[in-house]
């Protein structure tokens, strides 16, 4: 099956090797590679265009889109289902909500619309370009890939400080206050994300499943492992974070992988996530992936009240309604 793969924050530390990996073992599919800064003046986006040299013959494109903007993300789906629908792109056969945000050093961060940063970044808006495309893949389906992390089940990843849950009042999330933890509260934020892009994608798949038209397209949402390589672990986090990245998690990797099988690199992660993106690992499953194993997410993401909660207030906060949804009758 060919078609087009979208993948968000396509210049990141896994997105590169991920890229490199899908089009050179998927050459016949077009990739929409989306990044917060398209020059070349960013030296990430630039190492990405060089990827992509090595494949002339490749069908590539790499457009600009700050997930922070829902007005953007917004703007961005209409853009892309115009072109499958006029036919300049082929409909699409996989989404991969790859992008992501954290701040553990400063104080929250909002965007025009108020919103925490984290929460938009991580989970709004990938639940808006994700619902606005569902009616822009072909007939033969497809897969949305989500990300979730270690960070989502309580007590599984040594930075947190505060265990990560969906409150009661959930529109709190998408506010945040100044803290003297910033690395506690910071994390916090990003791990209540993953859980709730964990708990919406099992809601998703129960919306796909039920539908005559979309029931081919099937979402898995996987914790990729943790990246000793990545540069996230340099972006936005403590001096110690960094210094530990340099001096134990990479050098040692092969030896603490033997205790922590969840340390990888990022050029092993590329390959299951193209993979799974692609229909290759698991075809037409659904559901929560390790790295490539089936194992039980937390007990709070499988309480199906709760994801419907989230599923309700995302379509909410994502601006979604029954007139820009292909899943139309549950919002």
């Amino acid at each position: 099956m060919t078609g087009t793969i979208l993948i968000t924050g396509a210049n990141g530390s896994l997105a590169i090797p991920a890229v490199q990996y899908l089009l050179s073992k998927y050459p016949d599919h077009t990739a929409v590679l989306t990044v917060r800064n398209a020059e070349d003046t960013d030296t990430n986006t630039k190492r990405l265009r060089e990827t992509i040299a090595d494949f002339p013959k490749a069908q590539t494109s790499i457009r600009q889109l700050d997930l922070a903007k829902l007005t953007a993300v917004h703007d961005f789906a209409d853009t892309v289902s115009r072109e499958i629908s006029e036919k300049k792109l082929p409909p699409l056969a996989g989404i991969v909500c790859n992008a992501f945000y954290w701040n553990l050093t400063r104080d929250p961060e909002f965007n025009s619309e108020g919103v925490e940063t984290t929460i938009q970044v991580n989970h709004i808006s990938h639940v808006a370009l994700v619902l606005r495309l569902l009616g822009s893949f072909g007939p033969e389906g497809g897969r949305v890939l989500l990300f979730t992390s270690d960070g989502h089940y309580p007590g599984r990843n040594g930075l947190e400080k505060y265990p990560p849950g969906i409150p009661d009042d959930i529109d709190s999330m998408l506010k945040a206050s100044p803290d003297a933890d910033k690395l506690g509260r910071g994390f916090n934020r990003y791990a209540n994300s993953k859980l709730a892009i964990l708990m919406w994608g099992y809601a998703l798949n129960r919306y796909l499943e039920k539908n005559e038209g979309l029931n081919k397209i099937t979402a898995i949402v996987i914790d990729p492992g943790n990246m000793t390589d990545s540069r996230a672990l340099r972006t936005n986090t403590p001096l110690f974070v960094r210094l530990v990245q340099k001096f134990a998690l990479q050098p040692l990797r092969p030896l603490l992988r033997l205790r922590d099988p969840s340390l990888r690199t990022t050029d092993e992660a590329a390959v299951d996530v193209i993979d799974v993106a692609m229909n290759k690992a698991y075809p037409g499953e659904r559901g929560y992936l390790n790295q490539l194993k089936r194992e039980s997410s937390s007990p709070d993401s499988l309480d199906e009240d709760e994801q419907q909660k989230v599923w309700v207030k995302s379509a909410e906060w994502a601006k979604i309604s029954k007139e820009n949804t292909a899943l139309a009758e549950n919002i």
